[in-house]
């Protein structure tokens, strides 16, 4: 990142000589000069974008460190999807997506590399430039950017785009954007200038707007087409690869675009190697382990622990063919669990929800069902320095102290909340059924004469656990099993399986008293943590499927946001760690630190693998040796 802090007066040397004889307009015109210098010292352009300014790669970066820049292009990667789909347009209120279909579609700036967290580099864009204060950015695109029917990608594009999610998009994107984002305008063809709103905190702007997809706003205004729809046919993209054919609930194949306009970027080095990336569609799991079995598609990443344990000794796996290995993965595991439905009555007291997940036995499910395999989940943020641990003090509870009345008295003086532990050795741990019991008697909720819960009004305790049926296996009997001790406390439990498409839909209108689903880990600070776990979006958001609205988790975002270095940022995230934990709206499962994987061995990938990505459609390729050796033993259909 280039900080200007060189912008120098031309006439300085003149002022000095002939100072004595200066017409009043040219002082006027000095003046000017030099207000115009000050005010560029706090210019900043770059290459790229990180918020604190310290960018990990330079401007001229050859290629990201971790991959292969020599990797040979060509071949084909193939894997599976449980379920159906019916839709090729990702950003659709409704209807299924297919997989990868947002692939097609780039960004001013990437994602970020996989060895770095919170830095983006130019992609559409060759450079932005922006003042210290963030108040605005202008993007610089590149000229030669092109969509896959040929036509240029202008700033034109990139203003459609942003305001095509504002009118068509998910409501609580274009609500969040709106407050933040007044302003967009087009200098010229290939210069775009987005404003910020004053008095807000100036993250997740710059990467905001330089993160959205840029469609073609020929195609969407030609076409007619809207961007909430579903429908099958697709605009053009700009990247590097476009869809090759789709066959609906069955498959769908992406092929390399040799016409693609940024092979040579810096940025796509050593990335994007196969010719052909193949999406096989099957009905659940078990059918799709089968079909990696038999040869129909070559890349695996396992979930189910039973399977991983006990089903990976087939005859190709003995004979070389197929290679099964653990890869490391040190990302914060994805915040995955039961998760309660907040607007329901019954679940707005936080003691019901803690009587609840005493019914999760995770120590018997993991030997039982799992092979021991996976540790408890604890914390948002598992395993990284913002996860909080024992009672707060320094500056963590310092901070919790500002807040007054909005912290309990027990979040400043306890540890931070763990799960409860379990009897390994049977599946109802009764110690802790005794303590649930007591939870909801407290709540109101006692046993009536039919051996049920029932409150004051005499109204049962009921609860519907919505349950996605592509996710059969393992993990549907670790469900059974905990609906089962629900109904030992009284409860009238339903574990309800749906087809995908039905569950994506209840799962939309928060259809369910209980769900599992996930949020987002954090390794850093951001306005999308408001669109997840804030209160302004809590009632419609599909990125907080609890409907979590707590002031505190809103004030401790919000100084986080407003965080001047990264150890105030660090501290507020703890205290965000610490207050998630508290408000307890899901039930924490398990995780592990380690990719399962399986593949038919003709592909190779960098190694030491970079932290943050398993990167198997980025950086992985195709060895073609391997593959005909792998042909020629019939392990392939």
């Amino acid at each position: 990142m280039i900080l200007i802090r060189d912008a120098k007066n031309p006439v300085n040397s003149s002022l000095k000589s002939h100072h004595s004889f200066f017409p009043l307009f040219l002082i006027f015109f000095f003046l000017a000069a030099w207000t115009t210098a000050k005010a560029d010292d706090d210019l900043i352009v770059s290459h790229g974008y990180s918020f604190y300014g310290d960018l990990t790669y330079p401007a001229d970066y050859e290629h990201y460190a971790y991959v292969n820049p020599d990797a040979p292009k060509g071949g084909e990667i193939s894997f599976a999807v449980p379920g159906t789909f019916d839709s090729m347009n990702p950003y659709a209120v409704k209807g299924r997506s297919g997989q990868l279909s947002w692939t097609m579609y780039e960004s001013l700036l990437d994602d970020g590399p996989a060895d770095t967290y919170g830095e983006g580099y130019g992609l559409l864009a060759h450079k932005l430039e922006y003042p210290k204060s963030k108040e605005w950015v202008i993007f610089h695109l590149r000229p030669e950017a092109r969509f896959s029917d040929g036509t240029p990608l202008t700033a034109h594009d990139v203003l459609f785009s942003h305001n095509l999610l504002l009118e068509q998009g998910l409501p609580s994107y274009a609500a969040a954007v709106k407050k933040r984002i007044p302003k967009a305008e087009i200098l010229d063809d290939y210069r775009i200038k987005f404003y910020f709103t004053e008095g807000i905190s100036r993250r997740s702007l710059i990467d905001q707007v330089g993160g959205v997809p840029v469609w073609s706003k020929k195609w969407f205004e030609e076409t007619g087409a809207r961007l909430d729809e579903s429908r099958l046919e697709t605009s053009p993209g700009s990247g590097p690869y476009v869809i090759d054919s789709v066959e609906v609930n069955r498959r769908i194949v992406y092929k390399r675009n040799p016409d693609y306009w940024g092979w040579d970027l810096p940025i796509n080095r050593g990335r994007y190697n196969f010719d052909e990336i193949r999406v096989e569609y099957f009905g659940d799991d078990t059918a799709a382990f089968e079909a990696f079995k038999a040869g129909e598609y070559t890349f695996r990443q396992e979930g189910d622990s039973k399977k991983w344990a006990t089903l990976y000794d087939f005859p190709k796996i003995k004979a070389g063919n197929v290679v099964q290995t653990d890869l490391p993965d040190a990302t914060p595991p994805t915040p995955t669990g039961i998760i309660f439905n907040l607007a329901r009555d019954a679940l707005k007291d936080r003691r019901v929800r803690m009587a609840i997940a005493l019914a999760y036995n995770f120590e018997w499910t993991n030997e039982s069902l799992q092979y021991g395999l996976f540790k408890q989940r604890t914390s948002f943020t598992q395993n990284s320095p913002l996860m909080s641990v024992g009672p707060p003090e320094g500056a963590e509870l310092k901070l919790l102290e500002s807040f007054n009345n909005l912290v309990p008295q027990s979040m400043l003086l306890d540890s931070a909340l763990l799960p409860h532990t379990s009897n390994g050795e049977r599946l109802t741990d009764r110690r802790n059924l005794r303590k649930a019991m007591k939870l909801l008697n407290e709540a109101g909720w006692t046993i009536a004469g039919d051996g049920k819960l029932q409150n004051a009004n005499g109204d049962p305790l009921k609860l519907t656990f919505l349950f996605n049926t592509a996710m059969e296996g393992t993990l549907s009997a670790v469900m059974e099993n905990f609906v089962n001790n629900l109904e030992k406390m009284g409860i009238q439990a339903v574990l309800d399986k749906v087809d995908p498409s039905q569950y994506t839909f209840r799962q939309r209108e928060r259809d369910y008293d209980l769900i599992f689903d996930s949020y987002a880990s954090f390794l850093g600070t951001g306005t999308g943590l408001m669109q997840r776990y804030g209160s302004a979006e809590a009632a419609f958001s599909v990125f907080n499927p609890a409907g979590l609205a707590s002031p505190l988790v809103d004030e401790i975002i919000q100084i986080s946001l407003l965080a001047n270095n990264i150890e105030e940022e660090h501290t507020a995230l703890r205290a965000l760690d610490r207050a998630l934990r508290y408000e307890f709206f899901m039930i924490p499962l398990w995780y592990k630190d380690s990719y399962w994987v399986s593949y038919y061995d003709m592909y190779e990938f960098p190694q030491p693998l970079p932290p943050y990505a398993l990167g198997f459609l980025d950086f992985w390729w195709y060895n073609s040796e391997k593959a005909a050796k792998i042909r020629a033993a019939g392990a392939l259909r």
